[in-house]
């Protein structure tokens, strides 16, 4: 490690796999290119220690997953074995115990909370003390996160930033649709909506199918992603009877040649968002995007201008902004390109790795 370099430890209790675990790799890959030592603390029982080396990010197993002393206690052995100049911590569970554990110890390190979905953080005193004196500084995914933490929570506006996730642009770039499509088994005829996300119900995908019940027979769905409503969506395709008008993919290591094959993405999110990640790729790609306005959604989709944005669970709204959309093929070039114009500018990779750095030297000094 050069003198310049940081120790920095992440943690994570979460058990599933969805935008903020690949938002911890995506960060921790890019800063370890940079020369720092990262390192991931997580749960034996998780899926992001299983992706971690597919990253090329250290990743060690800890019981963490619930708040346990047993938890408590293996990050208070590791704390005292391994220096750490910034811990950044993700979930509820983790950061409290990753912030009982540095306390005793006498907070060697500081800590930085990252909040990743736009759910109200409760208001009572523990809850408090967690984000403001038990951390040095909170990073939201979204200003809009940033803004409810300020006006809801009353935290301090100077310890919150908000640093969305950037995207690498000369990887997500458009491509050969009809080759996309051929090497995926798709069809070559027709409009594909798609939506890549993982199953979970505010994500709005039971919203989608009905939308696409509703909307001409040339129009098709892909759902590329896996997760509890798989069951419930499956059910849903069947009963409406769209069961060939509707590809369900499940989880794909790389999403790329599913995004170029589309012609329009769908993120009818009506919940917990912060600017996700599958958005800023789909725009990246150049695909007209229609979506909602939920959590920090709208400071990237612009309606009219990087994006159509309609009310959540509106399968009508949704239903006719699709349709509108497969019609103008016109429409669809010049929202695609000015969403990938806007991406490259406020939503890159280096820039989101430029604002960790910086943030993470700042609380290092202090």
């Amino acid at each position: 490690m050069s003198p310049q370099a940081l120790r920095i430890v992440h943690t994570e209790s979460s058990l599933g796999w969805g935008g903020q675990e690949i938002r911890i790799l995506l960060e921790a890959r890019g800063l370890i290119g940079r020369g720092h030592d990262v390192r991931l603390l997580c749960a034996p029982e998780s899926r992001i220690l299983v992706e971690a080396p597919n990253w090329s990010v250290p990743a060690e197993a800890l019981p963490i997953a619930r708040k346990r002393v047993a938890g408590l206690r293996a990050l208070l052995e590791w704390f005292r074995a391994h220096r750490a100049d910034v811990v950044c911590t993700h979930s509820s569970t983790d950061s409290w115990l990753a912030a009982l554990a540095l306390l005793a110890l006498g907070r060697p390190a500081p800590i930085v909370r990252m909040r990743h979905i736009s759910a109200p953080v409760p208001r009572d005193p523990m809850t408090r003390w967690l984000y403001t004196r038990a951390c040095a500084r909170i990073v939201t995914t979204g200003e809009a996160l940033r803004r409810a933490l300020i006006e809801r929570n009353r935290f301090p506006a100077g310890q919150i930033v908000s640093v969305p996730t950037g995207m690498d642009a000369g990887r997500f770039r458009p491509g050969d649709r009809a080759a996309a499509r051929a090497a995926l088994g798709l069809p070559t005829e027709g409009i594909l909506v798609g939506i890549v996300a993982t199953l979970r119900s505010w994500k709005g995908h039971r919203d989608l199918v009905e939308a696409v019940a509703r909307v001409p027979e040339s129009v098709r769905l892909v759902i590329v992603g896996d997760g509890p409503q798989r069951s419930a969506i499956e059910t849903q395709v069947a009963r409406r009877g769209l069961g060939a008008r509707v590809v369900m993919a499940g989880d794909q290591a790389d999403v790329l040649p599913w995004l170029r094959a589309l012609d329009i993405f769908a993120l009818p999110s009506y919940a917990n968002e912060g600017v996700p990640q599958a958005l800023i790729q789909a725009m990246l790609v150049e695909l007209p995007c229609v979506t909602t306005a939920v959590g920090a959604i709208g400071e990237i989709a612009e309606h009219e201008r990087t994006a159509i944005v309609v009310p959540p669970r509106d399968p009508q709204a949704l239903a006719e902004a699709i349709a509108r959309l497969a019609a103008d093929p016109e429409r669809r070039r010049a929202l695609g390109a000015a969403a990938r114009r806007r991406c490259i500018e406020d939503y890159a990779l280096e820039r989101m790795l430029d604002r960790m750095e910086a943030i993470y030297r700042e609380v290092a000094r202090a």
